[in-house]
């Protein structure tokens, strides 16, 4: 990219940078989730945008970050849907790249009439975002960007995710690290990681014996989502562990809402928020995003969590 294009580009603040995985969800909700060997009958069925990136991304664009996407999809029709979306959403979308080869990721997403789902990925292109096109896609932000926040997940190959981190630890931005599906987390990648969002189970998958842990070996904070419970939060402060009450909400389907979380965690990071009220806003926006069928139908405003969040506290306050 020319230099004067470079120029025109430069991201302005807040300023999210998501790193991650676009699929085409298809969603089923049912009775009640099937056991293994059983099929359960009386669904309905319907298609979304999803993909923790392309929810993560949307999450910070309703919030109204600035927000870029660098993923890839493949040159079908699944990617050209997902990339109108992704533009609909408010999404920059000029580091997605198409594959010719390869298919755009798809989900299939199986809800229960009570919130709680199971989820199967093909990934597709998302296994073919590497680290050398994640670097190419950074290196257009040159490195004035201190008030941005890069995301990523794992549902991208470790070397994209790593990539990503290393640039923004050279550029100084924050990287938040939505350690989802659980995995193993490289050693050399801990100290790069200004926040990670493990949800309860996962925080026990990556290799780490507990939050305490993650923080001795340099993760910045560690934020432990615990769905209808709230949220508990490790920053190695003298207080140790703070827990962030739930925001009640009658879910319908809680598909995305970690998505939601780590996005509008993202978003007020951006906006220079402290940590404890960043999750707290989080999980406002987490909750909220549970009210419809869909990882993207009912994300919120920055209006609207605002108001949510400052009418909890006056109520908590009051009491």
């Amino acid at each position: 990219m020319a230099a004067d294009q470079k120029a025109e580009s430069a991201p302005t603040a807040p300023t999210v940078i998501v790193v991650g995985s676009i699929n085409v969800d298809i969603t089923m909700t049912l009775p009640e989730l099937p056991h293994p060997g059983e099929t359960v009958t009386g669904g309905t069925t319907r298609q979304f945008l999803g993909g923790k990136g392309a929810n993560q991304a949307a999450a910070a664009a309703r919030l109204g970050a600035r927000t870029f996407l660098v993923a890839r999809i493949g040159s079908d029709e699944h990617g050209e849907m997902a990339s109108c979306q992704l533009e609909e959403a408010g999404i920059e979308t000029r580091f997605v790249g198409r594959d010719a080869d390869v298919a755009t990721g798809v989900a299939v997403v199986l809800t229960a009439e009570q919130g709680e789902n199971l989820i199967g990925v093909a990934s597709g292109a998302n296994a073919t975002l590497n680290a050398a096109f994640v670097e190419s896609a950074l290196s257009d932000f040159g490195r004035n960007v201190r008030d941005c926040v890069v995301v990523a997940n794992l549902e991208v190959p470790m070397d994209a995710v790593a990539a990503a981190a290393t640039w923004a630890r050279s550029a100084g931005c924050r990287f938040v690290l939505n350690p989802a599906p659980a995995r193993h987390l490289p050693a050399e990648l801990l100290p790069l990681i200004s926040v990670l969002t493990p949800n309860e189970h996962e925080v026990s998958q990556i290799g780490v014996a507990s939050p305490w842990r993650l923080l001795e070996s340099g993760v910045g904070g560690v934020v432990v989502t615990r769905g209808s419970e709230g949220v508990d939060l490790y920053d190695g402060s003298e207080s140790g562990m703070t827990h962030v009450p739930p925001f009640p909400v009658e879910a319908i389907d809680t598909t995305g809402a970690g998505d939601a979380f780590t996005g509008a965690l993202a978003w007020a990071l951006a906006t220079g928020r402290p940590l404890i009220e960043a999750a707290s806003l989080a999980s406002v926006a987490g909750a909220l995003a549970t009210r419809a069928v869909g990882a993207q139908s009912s994300l919120s405003t920055a209006a609207e969590v605002i108001q949510r969040w400052t009418s909890q506290h006056t109520a908590a306050t009051q009491v």
